[in-house]
């Protein structure tokens, strides 16, 4: 039976977070058969951008310390590594590593901080949507992978964790790429578990004591949950993580896909929970605006009206103009290059616009929102 470890913990405080992750640790490899003297471990925190860490958009540099700790307690060699959203270079690292802690991490603690840009192909021959991945280069050769995720409401996937974590193993600008190449949401579920399935982490983590909810995974906002939690199976660790908060596995992708591919139990009663008894922690997120197209799938209505009615019903990216500040970021990362800059300000093209909010996730200053049309009023 899947193991799932679950422990409160209400602050970021470095003598309790010791406490709590060496918990985990002893509860999913008592024996430190995993990781031993001389293992290369690579620690892959969300570092989405560049943002403070009480701004709850990455995972906190608290956290990450405390994982630092117990691995080279165990005798590890730890590097920090993940590829931001933007462009995969050595100053937009060392920036990302100073705006949200990491840099001090490394320093205090004695890790390696990745400044690498290359990659390496990695093939998955089971793979249901890529047979194959360029993979950062600390990810693809470390003996141990950790995905330390921050526990985050998505735009597009509904919830962010453990493996949706890992699409910071595909270098920078790449990214976009699988969002054109699969803009549907149950395809790009399917691809984020082909990835997953091909970087394989040995242990997977997530930072709940400060979340974030609403239009994550960057516009949302910071909410305590008071709550982390670890698995050997990064999927189990998602059900249980997304139950807490609110989800099901009907509305996350990459849980419904791990689920049809056996990867999963479809029950949390499946698996064997160590610590936290999950009813006693549930913590209800505020959703995503792009959740509101949901109920639409299980509306029965005539062909004629379900295509302009989906079209006007579908939540899309807006540019809030008194805010934006013309940067360029919305562009960049946009799969369709449907976003030009002009007169210093954004504007999207929305006939080909593929609703992946790649455009809301990486807006510096949050000036990019969700729209929806409230057919029964305001939710």
């Amino acid at each position: 039976m899947e193991k799932v470890s679950l422990l409160t913990c209400k602050a970021y405080d470095p003598a309790l977070l010791d406490t709590v992750i060496e918990r985990h640790f002893q509860s999913l490899d008592p024996h430190d058969f995993l990781i031993k003297p001389g293992t290369k471990v690579l620690i892959k925190p969300n570092l989405l951008m560049r943002r403070t860490p009480d701004e709850a958009t990455t995972t906190h540099p608290a956290f990450v310390a405390a994982l630092v700790r117990a691995v080279k307690k165990r005798g590890g060699v730890v590097t920090i590594a993940d590829s931001p959203g933007g462009p995969y270079t050595p100053a937009a690292l060392r920036g990302i590593y100073a705006a949200t802690g990491m840099a001090d991490v490394a320093k205090k603690e004695g890790a390696v901080l990745n400044e690498s840009t290359d990659a390496v192909e990695r093939v998955n021959e089971n793979g249901q949507r890529c047979h194959s991945f360029q993979i950062i280069r600390p990810i693809a050769e470390a003996d141990v992978v950790i995905s330390a995720a921050k526990l985050k409401t998505h735009a597009m996937t509904g919830f962010s964790g453990a493996v949706k974590n890992l699409f910071g193993s595909v270098p920078g600008l790449m990214k976009p790429e699988f969002h054109y190449r699969f803009p549907d949401k149950k395809d790009f579920g399917h691809m984020l578990v082909d990835l997953c399935e091909t970087v394989k982490p040995t242990f997977a983590f997530i930072d709940g004591i400060v979340g974030m909810e609403g239009n994550g995974p960057s516009g949302g906002k910071p909410k305590a949950a008071g709550i982390t939690g670890a698995a050997l199976n990064p999927y189990a660790l998602d059900l249980v993580m997304a139950r807490i908060i609110g989800f099901s596995a009907a509305e996350v992708p990459t849980l419904s896909t791990a689920i049809e591919r056996k990867l999963c139990p479809a029950e949390i009663g499946k698996l064997e929970i160590i610590g936290e008894r999950v009813e006693t922690l549930l913590t209800p997120f505020e959703k995503p605006d792009s959740a509101s197209l949901d109920f639409m799938e299980y509306i029965h209505m005539p062909a004629f009206l379900r295509k302009p009615l989906k079209k006007l019903m579908t939540p899309r990216p807006v540019i809030v103009r008194n805010k934006c500040i013309g940067c360029g970021k919305c562009a960049e990362s946009c799969p369709r290059h449907v976003i030009q800059i002009e007169q210093k300000k954004a504007h999207i093209a929305y006939a080909n616009c593929i609703h992946c909010f790649c455009c809301h996730e990486m807006c510096p200053v949050k000036a990019i929102n969700i729209h929806t049309f409230k057919l029964f009023g305001s939710r």
